[in-house]
């Protein structure tokens, strides 16, 4: 299949459906606090958050062409 405006058209909303999806499940288990009470946070809790925070930089970034991928 050739690829056109119209396939392209669908890939492009498959593709923001599926980040749509992801970041509402992200900012339902961050408003759950990772699922991590206060009383139980430890150190590598602190290490995974700093890790998904990485992550979301980088893409953030190069959304919004700061840090790395200013222009």
């Amino acid at each position: 299949m050739p690829k056109t405006n119209e396939t392209a058209l669908a890939a492009f909303i498959s593709a923001k459906t599926e980040i749509d999806a992801m970041l509402e499940r992200l900012a339902a288990l961050s408003a759950d606090h990772f699922e991590s009470s206060p009383e139980d946070v430890n150190w590598g809790d602190v290490g995974t958050l700093e890790h998904y925070r990485a992550r979301l930089r980088e893409i953030t970034d190069m959304a919004f062409r700061e840090g790395e991928h200013a222009n």
